[in-house]
Order: C-alpha cells, then sequence, then structure tokens
C-alpha cells in the first residue's frame, strides 16, 4: 500500500483522518483539494508531504494556464504547513520543471521513487545501528507516526523497526499515544499492528517513566526538520523523551531522509512553529471558554541526539554539541 500516488491524472492518498476505523483513497484532482488535505492532514509526515508538494505543482500545471495563477498556486501548496521542510523543497524541485505539465509530473515521480529507496536504505542502516548500539533483542520506545503513512512505504524510524522485527531481532515496541492528535494511538499502533510486531501503547508523559524503570533500550522516532546544527524538530513530545533517554543513559535516535535535513535553518530556534487548534486539547472535557496552548511540534537540542540515520549517512550531532547541562531551545 501506497500513502501517496498519482495514478489517473489524480493524486491518490489515504485519508489518514480516517484510520483506523477504515482504509479509504481519496482522489484529489485540484491544488485546493490537495491543500485542502495537507491542512487538515489527510496526508502527512515529511517525506510524505515532499512527494505531496511535488505533485501539487503537477496539479497546478495542469488546472492553470495563465502564469500568474500558476505562481500562485504552486505558492498555495508550499505553504500549505510551515514546520516540516520537505512540503516546500518538494515544491520547488518540480517547480523548476515548470511549465511543461509532463517534466513536472516526471520529477514528481522520481521523487516518490526515491523516497521509496531511501526507507529501505534507513532501514538496513538503523537497524544495524540500534543492535550496534543496543544489542540483539532491543526495546524500542517510539513517538508519533513514522511508518509507511508518514512517507510513501515503510517509513523512516518505523522502517527501522520492520527491519528488526524481520530479522527476527526485536523485542518488542511502546507505542506513545502522541497528544494531541494521537498519530501514535491511530497510526503507529495500526501500522505495527498490521506488521505482526509486539507492541503496547502508553501515554506520552508515561515515557520517561518507562525509560526510567528499565523497560526502554533505545528510542526511536522521526523528524519534521534537522537542522544545520542537528536540532530536530519533530512532533510535540519527542522533547520530554530525549530528556528521559538522556536521564536513563540510554540512546536517542532519530531516523529521516537526507531531504529532511534542513543546511539553510542553522538552529531549532529559527524554525515557525506550528500552532494548531484549541479545541484538540480542550475537546468536550475542559471547562468552556478555557484557553489552550498547542503546539504540534517541538525541538530536541543537537546535544541530546544520539544519532541521525539518513539514507546515506549516519550522523552523531551529540558528539559535536555542547554536553550537559542542556539549554531547551528557545520558541
Amino acid at each position: 500500500m501506497r500513502t501517496i500516488d498519482w495514478i489517473d491524472d489524480a493524486v491518490v492518498i489515504v485519508d489518514q483522518t480516517r484510520l483506523p476505523g477504515e482504509t479509504v483513497y481519496l482522489r484529489l484532482t485540484t491544488v485546493e483539494a490537495l491543500v485542502d488535505a495537507i491542512q487538515r492532514l489527510a496526508v502527512r509526515g515529511a517525506p510524505a508531504l515532499g512527494v505531496a508538494g511535488a505533485f501539487g505543482v503537477a496539479l497546478a500545471a495542469r488546472q492553470y494556464a495563465d502564469p500568474a495563477a500558476l505562481d500562485k498556486a504552486v505558492r498555495l501548496v508550499a505553504e500549505a504547513r510551515p514546520t516540516a521542510v520537505n512540503l516546500a523543497r518538494g515544491v520547488h524541485r518540480a517547480a523548476t520543471r515548470l511549465p511543461s505539465f509532463d517534466n513536472v509530473l516526471n520529477e514528481a515521480r522520481k521523487l516518490r521513487d526515491e523516497e521509496i529507496t531511501s526507507s529501505a536504505e534507513m532501514a538496513r542502516r538503523g537497524a544495524d545501528l540500534v543492535l550496534e548500539l543496543c544489542g540483539p533483542a532491543p526495546r524500542l520506545l517510539t513517538h508519533c507516526n513514522a511508518g509507511g503513512l508518514a512517507t510513501v512505504v515503510e517509513g523512516t524510524a518505523l522502517a527501522v523497526v520492520f527491519e528488526l522485527h524481520r530479522r527476527g531481532a526485536l523485542a518488542g515496541v511502546i507505542a506513545s499515544e502522541t497528544r494531541p492528535l494521537l498519530q501514535g494511538a491511530r497510526l503507529t499502533a495500526w501500522e505495527l499492528g498490521r506488521a505482526g510486531v509486539p507492541h503496547r501503547l502508553a501515554v506520552d508523559s508515561a515515557g520517561p517513566f518507562l525509560m526510567a524503570r528499565g523497560e526502554v533500550d533505545a528510542v526511536i522516532l522521526g523528524a519534521d526538520r534537522i537542522c544545520a546544527n542537528g536540532d530536530v524538530v519533530n512532533k510535540v513530545g519527542s522533547y520530554a523523551h530525549a530528556l528521559g533517554a538522556r536521564a536513563a543513559g540510554i540512546p536517542f535516535i532519530c531516523v529521516a531522509p537526507e531531504t529532511t535535513v534542513d543546511p539553510d535553518t542553522p538552529s531549532g530556534d529559527r524554525v515557525e512553529i506550528e500552532d494548531r487548534g484549541a479545541a484538540e486539547v480542550t475537546g468536550t472535557t475542559a471547562p468552556p471558554g478555557t484557553a489552550a496552548v498547542n503546539p504540534a511540534f517541538d525541538v530536541t537540542p543537537a546535544a541530546l541526539v544520539t544519532a541521525i540515520v539518513t539514507d546515506t549517512r549516519i550522523w552523531r550531532p551529540s558528539q559535536a554539541a555542547a554536553q550537559p547541562p542542556v539549554e531547551p531551545i528557545k520558541a
């Protein structure tokens, strides 16, 4: 199952808002429909967003002949979500092939295929590293969703998990539920279950305690942006897990393709952190009128990151970064 593809003149995605209850495919034929799908998280995950951005340029090239309207449509896709670097990067890459629709579509398909190859490379490289750092049969904790739903197939951090499982070298996984959108509970648990990976679900705040109690050998997760200095921008809650891993003396590993590494952003304090609606936090339980703060992402300082695994290398930012005390990233 591919999370996103181009089929019969449309962008076809798995609607992730409908999981795990039902698997629904959406056919998106306009820029506006694609932007809506991105903003309401029907398609999400940094690599998948990069592919969506590239396919969005193809939709724009087919939909608009007027140069000004085409340029506006391309910018609309690029700016649909601000934090993950892959979306704008995919848009800009495909846009270099404008105004030819065929050339744009070919470039977008090329990016899709590269992400598929990238997942396989990260799986192999990351599995080798986890076994090197943790020994046989590690117990892992992951946060948010970094599986095939976040890429095209297989995933980033979960690609490593699946590879360890295929090797018979994995004791099990704890998936944090990932507030406020529950992407760990809804999506990661669904993917782990489909793959037959032994797993348990935990509330986000339990992660550091489970590490301290010796139930976790390493934290492994993805990223929406990796800054030039090694700061990792990922779903909110990642920073707390990194602090827990440091206190417990276990590895904190980020797995993401090179397309997620942003050399133009020097550090995490330069990244615009998306803030989502209060209703996702207050729901029906808080008193009416309760205010909320709801950052969708946080920044883990490079000094807390044991290793970043990409499709081409293993980068150990904590070895070059300042050691404790670790200063928090200021937004």
